[in-house]
Order: structure tokens, then sequence, then C-alpha cells
């Protein structure tokens, strides 16, 4: 099999799994596209690097920044390189220009089963709506933002309990795998694509504060779904006694009852609740605003809430 020369473009720790997959294979990384640095920390005077390129700063790969992909003096630097190939992990739109210089093409994967979930948060939707399964997706990119034919997909089940962290964290491992298998079906002209099917196609929009808001007026596993899906990041949000309460780990728990939905119950010692529709959520971890997150045990020794019902029904304890 012949060794292909690539530039890899992405930028979270997500890829970095696949920029080393691909580095320490017997293909060459000829250069590492990722995201410009940006200033942050008390004061905005601490840089800071994307995790693909500490890694590739830590190998001693050629790293590019460009502020404009467009850019004269970017494309003329990207052409130098002589790239076969471009691999595409969690990074932004390319233009025309970049995603169709090498001979070979741009590809791209995606964290969903394409069509299904296209968008920027395939990961927090497959969760949101109660998916069993979701997947990545190796596909040859083109002008419409995930719309190319595919090369190669692989299916990953979500567990009920997995939030959206968890399943980054499994899906970055499967991820890498799926993409030095797809260079290598490249780099031996093994390729057989597939359209993906229009008819099927959803979406997977961004997802914004305001929007992460819970409404507890719904069915518990709806709640349950919608908290787990957006945890860790940008987690979703209700208020406690005015301040912004994060909640990152719940228990759904189905029963009947005659509190409005929104309602909290707490012990103050162990258990915090939140009426649903059918059922209460139990809260696990949590971060009252301007605090650290903490599991509930340690939330409720040192803070007491003031609007709120006490659990005191045996039955509802036991739960």
């Amino acid at each position: 099999m012949k060794s292909l020369r690539i530039v890899f473009m992405g930028t979270p720790e997500f890829a970095v799994h696949s920029l080393k997959a691909i580095h320490e294979s017997h293909h060459e990384v000829v250069g590492v596209i990722t995201a410009t640095d940006k200033m942050g920390g008390r004061g905005g005077k601490k840089k800071i690097e994307s995790a693909v390129k500490k890694y590739a700063v830590e190998q001693r790969l050629n790293i590019l920044q460009p502020p404009n992909l467009k850019s004269p003096e970017f494309l003329h630097n990207l052409k130098v390189l002589k790239a076969d190939l471009q691999i595409v992990v969690a990074f932004r739109m390319l233009p025309v220009a970049v995603w169709d210089m090498p001979p070979l093409g741009t590809f791209n994967l995606h964290g969903s089963l394409l069509p299904k979930y296209r968008g920027a948060a395939p990961i927090n939707w497959a969760i949101i709506n109660g998916d069993a399964e979701t997947g990545v997706t190796f596909f040859k990119l083109k002008h419409e933002i995930d719309t190319g034919d595919v090369l190669l997909k692989q299916p990953i089940a979500i567990d009920p309990m997995e939030t959206a962290g968890d399943l980054h964290d499994k899906m970055m491992h499967v991820a890498a795998e799926v993409v030095l298998s797809s260079v290598n079906k490249i780099a031996a002209d093994d390729l057989a694509f597939f359209p993906q099917d229009d008819s099927k196609v959803s979406k997977a929009p961004k997802i914004f504060h305001d929007t992460c808001k819970i409404d507890f007026n719904q069915a518990t596993t709806t709640v349950f779904n919608f908290i787990r899906g957006l945890s860790p990041y940008p987690a979703a949000w209700t208020n406690l006694d005015g301040k912004q309460l994060d909640i990152y780990r719940a228990h759904a728990l189905i029963s009947k009852h005659d509190y409005t939905a929104g309602t909290i119950l707490t012990d103050h010692k162990k258990k915090l609740r939140i009426a649903t529709l059918d059922g209460y959520i139990e809260v696990k971890e949590l971060k009252l605003q301007g605090k650290r997150k903490m599991d509930v045990n340690s939330f409720l020794n040192g803070y007491t809430i003031t609007d709120c019902e006490i659990i005191q029904n045996p039955s509802l304890s036991n739960l």
C-alpha cells in the first residue's frame, strides 16, 4: 500500500485521535491546519491553543493557522505542501479553492450516520432525541455541507444513561479507526462510494444558550434526554432562587404526582428533584451560578434552597 501525503484539518480534542492515528501510520502528515490562537483566562492574557495544535507542536508537525481560508497567502502555502489528500475532522466550512485542491480530494469525518443529523451538533441532537444508535461517517466533500458521497460508516450504540460528553469520548476513538481505515482504502484505490439518501435527511443545528433552558412541562424522559444531550456543554439549565442552575447528570423517575411541573422538591440533605408532567428529574450533578460544579450531596450540604417543597412523603423519598 502506497504512502499518501496528507493535510489534516481540525481543532478540538475530538480531532486529535484521528490526527494521531494518521501520524502513527505509514502515511505522511505534511501539514496541520487548525484554528488561530485566542487570548483568554483571567484578564484575557493567556494564549489558548487548540488541542490539535498542541499535539502537532509536540510531534513537530508543520502547522498553519490561517485567519482567512481564502487568502492568497494561505492558498499558496497549502498548495506547496503537494498533498495527495486532505482530511477534515471537526473544523470549519471550507471554500471550494481549499477542498478542491488535492488530486484525491478532501474527505470529512462527521459524527452521525449521514444523512441523519447534518449540521453542527450531531452528537447532542442524537441524545436529545432519545436515539439508541448513532455513528460516524467518512465522506468526500462537495459544495453543500455534509452532502458528499459516503466511503465508510460505523454505527455506535448509545447507552440510555450516556451524556453527550460520554458519547463524544467514545465516538472519537471509533472515529480515529474509521479515518485510518478510510485513508488506507483510498491509498489502495479500494473505493466504493454510495450517495446519501436525501429523503432521510435530518438536521442538527447549532445550539445556543437560550434554547438550553429546560421546559419541565414535558414528559420525564424528554426532559432527561434534553439534560444529558447538553451535558457537559453547553449545559441544560433552569432557575433556582433567581440564579441559573446548570444540570449535568440526573435520573428520570416516572411517578404520578400532584405538583406543578417545575416544582423543586428536596430533603435538604441528599435529594433534589424537579417535577415534570409524569414524574421527576432527580438531579445528581449540577452547578449554581457563581459556584463550582459539584454532586448534589455536596451542593445541599452547603446551600439551602428557599423556594421548594420538602420531601416528606415516605413513598416519594424511597423512589
